[in-house]
């Protein structure tokens, strides 16, 4: 693996060139997304990307830091600033949660946001586990006899034995979950306009043209984030089977915990969007 790029005595840590790489395609998808909603004007795509992003970077270190009291009480420094040691779901925190911070300045109808934010998210998560293959940061899986199975010795967490590559498979759920998310956006919510009534004072100072006001088609939102919530949930549930992860609760890793929760909620949101558009039918 090449867990730094050398550049003369530049020293580029491939980790974080992948995640560069992952705030570029989310924001593509992202602003793509915006366009095709006619969001355009309410949303900016490099702030709501950009923030979150880092936010999350942040809150992956920090739920790390504070998931292994020993580590930072033994080597604090160390413990903070080194280039691995980041937990998926102390990300997955930091980064809605800015996210929702932003759309809620913005005043974005909040399953609105959620929809948008989708498909961006799914890609991001994908091409970011790629920088944890490329500098083998501990993330792949258990030994394996299959064929693709791959040793990290020159890792960040270095391994002799041929492991499940589960970055790689993490990478191609990610993108299969963006391409069905943003194929089930193309019909999905957003934000439409009609022109308001003139008023006769209006009329007779000279106004003849309609303002043009926001108008939400709320029968569909939250559709895309509901199937967001299940797909990624599932993948990640499936795939700590074959990691290295340590066991908490009932024997599944944190992560697959919070995979469990992410399913359940992502159902329960689902069940409710029906129950509200058989209602309005």
């Amino acid at each position: 693996m090449i867990p730094f790029l050398h550049i003369g005595s530049l020293e580029i840590p491939t980790f974080g060139l992948m995640v560069a790489m992952a705030m570029l395609s989310a924001y593509w998808l992202l602003s793509r997304d915006i366009s095709r909603r006619n969001l355009s004007a309410q949303v900016d795509p490099e702030l709501f990307v950009a923030v979150p992003s880092l936010a999350g970077i942040v809150g992956a270190k920090l739920y790390h830091v504070l998931e292994n009291p020993s580590e930072l009480f033994a080597h604090p420094a160390a413990a903070i600033f080194s280039q691995f040691g980041f937990a998926w779901f102390g990300g997955l925190i930091a980064g809605v949660a800015t996210f929702l911070w932003l759309g809620w300045r913005r005043r974005i109808p909040l399953l609105l946001l959620l929809d948008i934010g989708s498909p961006a998210a799914a890609v991001g998560y994908g091409v970011g586990r790629i920088g944890c293959f490329l500098s083998g940061d501990g993330d792949y899986g258990i030994p394996t006899s299959l064929p693709w199975g791959m040793s990290f010795p020159n890792g960040l967490v270095p391994t002799t034995q041929h492991v499940h590559p589960t970055p790689i498979y993490e990478f191609i759920a990610a993108c299969l979950a963006a391409w069905f998310l943003w194929g089930l956006g193309r019909s999905g919510c957003q934000i439409q306009h009609k022109a308001a009534p003139v008023s006769p004072t209006e009329q007779r100072a000279g106004y003849s043209l309609a303002v043009e006001l926001p108008e939400q088609r709320p029968r569909s939102c939250g559709v895309v984030f509901a199937f967001y919530l299940l797909t990624t949930g599932l993948a990640r549930f499936l795939v700590e089977f074959i990691r290295i992860n340590p066991r908490s609760f009932f024997g599944l890793t944190n992560a697959q915990t919070a995979s469990v929760l992410s399913v359940i909620a992502g159902g329960i949101l689902l069940l409710r969007l029906r129950s509200r558009n058989k209602e309005a039918a």
